[in-house]
């Protein structure tokens, strides 16, 4: 518990007051005030992220964490649970989706192995194997994981995100691999934020109505079942009980990106989850944080509402991995280098509005 304390002891809000000089600064740029939309919003965060230093987020890289889910006994998805293997698998084979558009956006991808099930993969320069556990168990039955799993897993990503801080990282980007993860992350939902499963549950890989009923019937067991700790409001608790492996991974690279003072962007459903997690354990996590799009699983546009954040996206996508965190972090390369690099009124001799 030692890092994951510490770090929660060094994480500070923002210098709000820096927005005066980011907008001070984009209002002088060579457009019409606020043409540029929510590229200036997203810059002028980024510029107080940065202290009001010169905000960058290159190099940025996003970590796509896998770990396996006990509840998929319990039928909550269409895939079978070797599918989390198979994908790591692909991934390191350069052929999935968040492969094609980490590359398209210039972003570096890491694969890490939280708790999928199996044994050791080969080594890869892009695979980072830290098993904690081989998967979690079944949440409806009860915990699904125990207090020092979750904590060695949120301390793993605290130490992603540490050591990609000392290698000049400047942006991190969150993503997950797990086939039934749909259902640890809304009933964390449920547990943290109070929702009710039969309202947010979704279809997850695909399910019909009926199976989008079974699957809430199971959260709600699990909530029953894990009664205790979600009475306690502790919310390294509620993680452990309810949540996966890989989620409370993001949850540590979540906190480590606000230690350090690091825009965060957040990747879709499952992602949002972890986020939540980390919210719930240090509210200043939000400051750093960016939501690259609404999912259409859902549910997540009504957590987003309740964070009060708006995505920067919206393109219908649910597929995970990291994919819209790929392209949101793209965006934000375009709203620094437009902060950064646009010339100004003076500079470039052309009269202002009158």
């Amino acid at each position: 518990m030692k890092l994951l304390k510490e770090t929660l002891q060094a994480i500070k809000p923002t210098d709000k007051g820096l927005l005066q000089r980011a907008w001070k600064h984009l209002d002088n740029l060579t457009k019409p005030r606020g043409s540029l939309g929510r590229l200036e919003e997203l810059a002028a965060r980024l510029f107080v992220i940065a202290d009001g230093e010169k905000p960058e987020v290159d190099p940025a890289r996003i970590y796509t964490c896998a770990g396996d889910h006990g509840v998929v006994e319990a039928g909550v998805s269409l895939f079978p649970q070797e599918v989390t293997r198979q994908m790591v698998l692909n991934f390191l084979n350069g052929g999935a989706a968040i492969n094609v558009l980490a590359k398209t956006c210039g972003v570096d991808l890491k694969v890490v192995d939280v708790g999928s099930k199996g044994p050791g993969y080969s080594e890869h320069e892009n695979l980072i194997q830290k098993k904690v556990a081989q998967g979690t168990k079944d949440l409806s039955a009860g915990p699904a994981m125990s207090r020092d799993e979750c904590v060695r897993a949120v301390e793993l990503g605290i130490m992603l995100g540490d050591e990609a801080k000392a290698e000049g990282i400047r942006c991190l980007g969150t993503g997950e691999m797990g086939i039934g993860n749909t259902t640890p992350s809304t009933a964390l939902y449920c547990a943290y934020l109070g929702l009710d499963p039969f309202e947010i549950s979704g279809a997850g890989t695909g399910l019909d109505g009926e199976g989008i009923r079974h699957k809430a019937e199971v959260i709600a067991r699990g909530l029953k079942a894990n009664e205790q700790a979600i009475s306690s409001g502790d919310p390294l608790g509620i993680l452990a009980a309810l949540g996966g492996l890989e989620i409370a991974c993001l949850t540590g690279l979540i906190l480590s990106a606000a230690k350090n003072k690091m825009p965060v962007v957040v990747d879709g459903f499952i992602s949002t989850a972890a986020f939540v997690a980390a919210w719930k354990m240090n509210a200043h996590v939000l400051d750093y944080a960016f939501f690259s799009h609404v999912s259409a699983e859902k549910g997540h546009k009504k957590i987003l509402q309740i964070l009060e954040m708006e995505p920067i996206l919206n393109l219908g996508m649910r597929l995970g991995e990291g994919t819209a965190a790929a392209l949101a972090i793209f965006i934000l390369r375009c709203a620094v280098n437009i902060f950064n690099d646009m010339a100004t009124f003076e500079g470039a001799g052309v009269s202002r509005e009158n």
